[in-house]
């Protein structure tokens, strides 16, 4: 990009050369739940600084199991996982949230029983010291948690849910989030409300690994896509490309 076209697209330099550097760098990943049972058979992966990448593709297509496997959740049989210059492959999941990795699950994200601030504090948990001053700037970032702090986290709607999950991991500070469906199951307008805070959460400087069922949507708000089929990378460019592409339409988008 020349220096004319990164000044009229608001981009300086530093920016640039940040989002060259990857942050996260998977290759050749192979891995699954059993030795007899490779999900994975191969995928490579990148995720830049700054960057929202999203990761799509069937049922069944293995894009739950590679963030898995990137949180430490399931460890590759074969394969590489670089995290800032640092293989993490096969370590456990609690060292790689001390890395700064943030992992938030489809399901079972959250502590119902528990209040909305309980629940922040569980999320702060590797930090204690810290957590005053994160739980103070999640409430500051998320004002629908500050005026419900108090009430069980089971009372919140769907959406809200979503949020408090995503600010449990911001609790650990990290500089890369994984997201497991972050939509599943919301109405269409709290999608698009949960997809405008990841979209927040990512101009702090917070790099999005998504993965979203939500083809559509999730590709107008990532920087670049990756498309699995059958554990194997099929399809991979930026994500404005794939989705005017007629046969990522009509495949995977529904026309």
């Amino acid at each position: 990009m020349s220096a004319i076209m990164r000044a009229a697209a608001g981009v300086d330099d530093a920016t640039i050369a940040a989002r060259e550097r990857g942050v996260l760098v998977v290759e050749a990943l192979v891995a699954g739940y059993s030795a007899a049972d490779e999900v994975l058979k191969g995928v490579d992966l990148r995720v830049d600084e700054g960057e929202i990448v999203c990761i799509i593709g069937p049922n069944g297509a293995g894009k739950s199991t590679l963030v898995k496997t990137i949180a430490g959740l399931l460890a590759p049989s074969r394969g590489r996982i670089v995290f800032e210059d640092r293989s993490i492959a096969g370590h456990p999941a609690r060292e790689i949230s001390r890395l700064g990795i943030a992992y938030v699950p489809q399901e079972q994200n959250i502590f119902p029983s528990m209040s909305v601030r309980e629940n922040l504090e569980m999320g702060g948990f590797v930090d204690p010291k810290g957590s005053a001053r994160r739980i103070d700037q999640a409430f500051e970032r998320f004002p629908m948690l500050a005026r419900r702090r108090r009430v069980q986290a089971r009372s919140l709607s769907g959406g809200e849910r979503q949020v408090l999950a995503m600010a449990m991991a911001l609790m650990v500070d990290p500089k890369l989030l994984l997201l497991d469906e972050p939509s599943a199951g919301l109405s269409p307008i709290a999608a698009q409300r949960l997809f405008d805070d990841i979209v927040a959460i990512n101009r702090t400087g917070i790099s999005i690994a998504m993965v979203e069922q939500n083809a559509r949507e999730a590709l107008t708000v990532a920087d670049r896509a990756y498309i699995l089929v059958d554990g194997r990378n099929h399809r991979e460019g930026s994500a404005a490309a794939l989705a005017a592409d007629p046969d990522i339409r009509r495949i995977f988008l529904g026309g």
